[in-house]
């Protein structure tokens, strides 16, 4: 039976704030809302759609290319930035057990202007890391994966959120790292099984990480009490 700590929140207990515990826990909840989290992705999906709009209908040697690459830049910041944040909330708030429906990632766009400096914060740390030789962005990277839960569950504000990520992945850039590592193959996974496994592979993931997001506060929230 899964390690839990001795700690409830929502409906669920929470899982130990590890590899196996948060894949664990993340299978059980991808089993329990599937159809909910899949409408979150066909979502996300629908809203990505004019991206491939330029590659699609613009010749890329046209001047119109070069402002249609400006929309999509735009478009990324304004819209799947705060789209990308809100679905990580609604994947946190399945795994607590707590009511959610689809709809609520778009709550994101109530808190924009965090959520896009927090956006372009993070890119620039781990872009800045990538280029001094790709494993400091990959430890930048692995320090702030706590950033769009705490901008959207804990409401901070972007420095903050990026401050307590690095302080509360101590320890854990290891587990981050290897769920990291590991999605990769699940991904691919999904993609083999007839490409719609790609779903499923997603949702799990997604869960898993917020899975840990989550074991993660709360392990820390029974320390300092």
């Amino acid at each position: 039976m899964e390690e839990q700590i001795n700690f409830q929140a929502g409906s669920n207990p929470v899982p130990k704030p590890t590899y196996s515990g948060s894949f664990g826990h993340g299978w059980d909840m991808m089993k329990k809302h599937f159809l909910e989290l899949f409408l979150v992705i066909l979502i996300q999906i629908l809203l990505s759609l004019p991206f491939g709009l330029v590659n699609s209908f613009v010749d890329h040697q046209s001047f119109g290319y070069a402002f249609f690459s400006l929309f999509n830049v735009a478009y990324g910041i304004l819209v799947m930035a705060p789209v990308s944040y809100g679905s990580k909330w609604v994947y946190l708030k399945a795994v607590r057990g707590e009511p959610f429906k689809a709809y609520e990632l778009f709550y994101a766009f109530q808190n924009l202007g965090n959520i896009i400096l927090a956006n372009i914060l993070v890119f620039a740390i781990i872009g800045i890391g990538i280029v001094l030789l790709i494993v400091p962005g990959i430890i930048f990277a692995c320090k702030l994966a706590f950033v769009p839960y705490l901008v959207t569950d804990q409401k901070m504000e972007a420095v903050d959120a990026i401050k307590k990520s690095w302080d509360m992945t101590d320890g854990f850039g290891w587990t981050i790292f290897a769920m990291g590592f590991m999605s990769f193959f699940i991904a691919l996974a999904g993609i083999i099984c007839f490409i719609v496994g790609i779903f499923p592979a997603a949702i799990w993931i997604s869960c898993a990480f917020a899975t840990l997001y989550w074991s993660v506060s709360q392990k820390l929230a029974i320390k300092s009490s």
